[in-house]
C-alpha cells in the first residue's frame, strides 16, 4: 500500500574545493611536486613565479556592470542550449560547450604516482657494473655444457621454470606435459630429473632447488669436506625439522653430538643463502631518499619548525591570460558567440588556477599548524631524543587542540616524515596508546616497546626469556601488562617467540 510522508534528512556535501584541498593534504612532499605539474600541464593560466605588485594591481576583477551584463544573457543562453541540443541529434557541428559537462568544475582527478626525484635534486652520478641477469647468466653456463639439440631445449624449458629466488616451483611431471604440448618434444620425469642435475650444478651455489632443504644441500656438498661440514649435511638431510623448530637439544641427543661441534655445524649452516637467486645483479632492489615534509631544529633549547620549501611552491595565475580575459571581458553584449564561449573558458581555467593556488596555501596552513602542536605535545622527545619521553598521543589529541577534524589529523600524518637531530621520522609513529604505570601515571605504548626490545635484545640467547617471563620484567619495572599484550607488542617489533630466539 502506498502512502505519503515527511522525512527529515541531514547531508553534508563537500565543494570541489574542499576535495582538492583533502586530496592535496594527504600526498607527501614529492607526490606535490609531481601534482604540480600535472596541473600546469592541464591548466595553461597556471604559472611557477611569485606574482609582482604591477601584476597583482592589474587582476582583472567582475565589475557590477559585467556581471549585469551576464544575468542579461542568461535567459537567452538557456534557449540557445535547448537549440545546440537539436544540432547534436541532427548531427550537425558543435561548438567547444559540446566538449563541457554541466557539472565540470575544471578541476582533473589527482593521480598520486610519483618519482620521488626533482631536477632540483642533487646528482650524484653512481657507475652501475654492467652485469648479466640471474636468467642470462643461466643461459650462459648452460651454453657451456656440451649437450645435442633436444637436451639443450629441454634444459632451457628447466631454466624459464626457476624463479628470481633460484627455486624450481614447477613439478617435473607437469613440465613434462608442457613440452608435450607446447614445444611437441616426448620426454619422461628421469631425463628431466637428469638436465635439471646438471642445472644444479650451476652458479650461484643452490640454485634449481625444489625446497629449502634441497638448496642448503647443494651449497654445502659444493665446500670443502670436513668433519663441521659433514655435521651440517647431516643435521640438514636427516633432522630438518627439529633445526628449523631449533630443538638444538633433541638434535645433539639423536646424533650424539658434542656441544661444542653442534654450535659449529649451525654456524655452519647460518652461513648459507635461503635464496640464491638474489644475489645477481638484476635482483638488486633500489633504494629511495626520505624526503622530509617538516624540518625540526634546536636552537639552543627552543624547538624551531620550518615546512621543506618543497611544500611551498610560488605559483601565481598568468600574466597572459589575465589580459585575454580584460581584453575579450569588455563590451560583451557586441561580442559573438564565439567569443562569449573563449571568455568562459578563460574565465573557467584562471579560476580553476586560483583554487589550486589557495588550496596549495591551505595546505601550507593546515600543515604547520598540525606538526607545530605535534612538536609542542612531545617537547620533551625533541629535545632528548628519548623514546621513554614520548606521551601517549593519539587523532583526537591533536584534533581537539588544533580544531581539526580527525580525518584532516590522519591526512597530514599519513605518508609525511619530519627531520630532526634524532634522525627522520614518519610522523605517525609518535602517535600511541596509553598505558598505566604502579603509580597510575599514563605512559606511551611507544616507551613500552622500547624497554620490551631492550629486555629482548639482553637475554641470555641460550636460554630466551618466554612471554609471560616477560610480563613479569616488565611488571617489576612498573609496568602492569598481560602477557598477550606483551605478545603483541612482541610481533609488532618483528621479534619471533623465545624457542626461535634460541642460540648455541
Amino acid at each position: 500500500m502506498l502512502n505519503q510522508r515527511l522525512q527529515l534528512k541531514l547531508q553534508q556535501k563537500l565543494s570541489p574545493q574542499q576535495i582538492q584541498l583533502m586530496k592535496l593534504l594527504q600526498i607527501p612532499t614529492m607526490e606535490l611536486e609531481q601534482r604540480i605539474k600535472e596541473e600546469m600541464e592541464i591548466n595553461p593560466a597556471l604559472e611557477e613565479g611569485e606574482e609582482t605588485d604591477e601584476e597583482l594591481e592589474e587582476a582583472p576583477e567582475d565589475t557590477d556592470e559585467e556581471i549585469k551584463d551576464e544575468e542579461e544573457t542568461t535567459d537567452s543562453e538557456e534557449e540557445k542550449e535547448e537549440e545546440k541540443q537539436e544540432e547534436i541529434k541532427d548531427g550537425e557541428d558543435h561548438d567547444i560547450d559540446d566538449y563541457f559537462d554541466e557539472d565540470d568544475d575544471g578541476i582533473p582527478d589527482y593521480k598520486l604516482s610519483a618519482n620521488n626525484t626533482s631536477p632540483d635534486d642533487e646528482r650524484k652520478e653512481i657507475p652501475i657494473v654492467g652485469t648479466a641477469g640471474f636468467q642470462e647468466a643461466l643461459t650462459e653456463q648452460l651454453g657451456m655444457r656440451k649437450l645435442d639439440e633436444r637436451q639443450h631445449n629441454i634444459a632451457t624449458h628447466i631454466l624459464g621454470n626457476i624463479d628470481d629466488d633460484g627455486y624450481l616451483r614447477r613439478e617435473l611431471s607437469a613440465m613434462v606435459d608442457d613440452l608435450a604440448f607446447g614445444q611437441n618434444i616426448t620426454t619422461t620425469e628421469k631425463e628431466l630429473d637428469e638436465l635439471l642435475h646438471i642445472i644444479q650444478q650451476f652458479d650461484p651455489p643452490g640454485v634449481g632447488a625444489r625446497d629449502l632443504r634441497e638448496c642448503l644441500l647443494l651449497q654445502l656438498k659444493r665446500r670443502e669436506h670436513s668433519i663441521t661440514n659433514h655435521t651440517a649435511i647431516v643435521i640438514i638431510d636427516k633432522m630438518m625439522d627439529a633445526f628449523i623448530k631449533k630443538h638444538y637439544d633433541k638434535i645433539a641427543e639423536e646424533l650424539e653430538l658434542e656441544q661444542e661441534d653442534l654450535k659449529d655445524a649451525v654456524n655452519e649452516i647460518l652461513k648459507l643463502n635461503p635464496r640464491p637467486g638474489n644475489t645477481m645483479a638484476d635482483n638488486v632492489k633500489s633504494v629511495s631518499n626520505v624526503i622530509p615534509d617538516f624540518i625540526i631544529t634546536n636552537n639552543e633549547g627552543i624547538l624551531e619548525l620550518s615546512l621543506n620549501q618543497r611544500n611551498a611552491p610560488a605559483l601565481k595565475v598568468s600574466k597572459e591570460y589575465k589580459e585575454m580575459l580584460k581584453e575579450y571581458g569588455g563590451n560583451k553584449k557586441n561580442h559573438p558567440k564565439e567569443m562569449k564561449e573563449a571568455t568562459v573558458f578563460i574565465r573557467q581555467k584562471i579560476d580553476s588556477a586560483k583554487w589550486f593556488i589557495d588550496a596549495i596555501l591551505q595546505r601550507q596552513q593546515t600543515l604547520l599548524v598540525t606538526m607545530d602542536c605535534i612538536m609542542n605535545y612531545q617537547t620533551e622527545y625533541f629535545l632528548s631524543g628519548d623514546e621513554t619521553k614520548l606521551k601517549p598521543m593519539i587523532l583526537k589529541d591533536i584534533s581537539d587542540i588544533v580544531g581539526l577534524d580527525i580525518s584532516t589529523i590522519s591526512r597530514v600524518s599519513n605518508s609525511k616524515y619530519v627531520q630532526t637531530q634524532f634522525g627522520t621520522f614518519l610522523i605517525k609513529s609518535f602517535f600511541s596508546e596509553s598505558l598505566s604505570n604502579d603509580e597510575g601515571e599514563e605512559v606511551s605504548s611507544r616507551e613500552v616497546k622500547k624497554i620490551l626490545s631492550e629486555t629482548i635484545a639482553a637475554e641470555d640467547k641460550r636460554k630466551p626469556v618466554a612471554d609471560d617471563k616477560l610480563a613479569k620484567i616488565l611488571k617489576e619495572k612498573g609496568y602492569n601488562i598481560a602477557r598477550r599484550t606483551v605478545a603483541k607488542y612482541r610481533e609488532m617489533l618483528n621479534i619471533p617467540v623465545a624457542r626461535l630466539r634460541k642460540e648455541l
